[in-house]
């Protein structure tokens, strides 16, 4: 793992937190933003057995955010500020909506992961107006499931701190 890496995870773990189970939250039981079934998949794809994620060490978070969104958001290839926006809005949103926004963002088909046209068209495109388009993207997103469903509205407040945040500290 490399230092942008773990630079931009600081930024997702400032967010994340440690332990909750808000009843309005459908990814349920989470700790420093890993579900509890995100953490039962990861470990016994380890081949260990499931823990309650109240238990989760340093090392599992790092490992986790690492191979399950870093790594299939191809973020090593994203120059900054793009890696970070695109990785944070993959851990807080999913990782086929980050990888979607980025795609539509460069003007190419709504494809849910990070694609060879993907890199190749990012290298003729303005880093800054891709990762602003994004995150607008992601704003739009918090606005339409906030309005579909209410029991979110709970989270909207926080969700655009983040994202003013995330904004602010990529230089958008």
């Amino acid at each position: 793992m490399n230092e942008r890496f773990k630079a931009c995870l600081r930024f997702v773990l400032k967010w994340e937190g440690g332990y909750t189970n808000h009843p309005n939250d459908p990814g349920g039981a989470t700790n420093k933003g890993i579900t509890q079934s995100v953490y039962n998949s990861w470990r016994k794809s380890k081949g260990l057995p499931p823990r309650d994620v109240r238990h989760i060490t340093d090392a599992e978070v790092e490992q986790i955010y690492y191979e399950r969104y870093w790594k299939p958001l191809r973020a090593d290839e994203l120059p900054a500020p793009l890696d970070l926006v695109v990785f944070d809005s993959g851990v807080n949103c999913g990782i086929g909506r980050a990888a979607r926004w980025l795609n539509l963002s460069l003007n190419l088909p709504p494809n849910t992961t990070v694609t060879n046209e993907t890199i190749k068209a990012l290298k003729k495109a303005n880093i800054v107006d891709v990762a602003r388009k994004v995150a607008k993207h992601r704003e739009t997103h918090y606005i339409t499931i906030s309005e579909r469903n209410p029991k979110l509205k709970v989270f909207l407040r926080g969700w655009m701190n983040r994202l003013n945040d995330l904004r602010k500290t990529a230089g958008l």
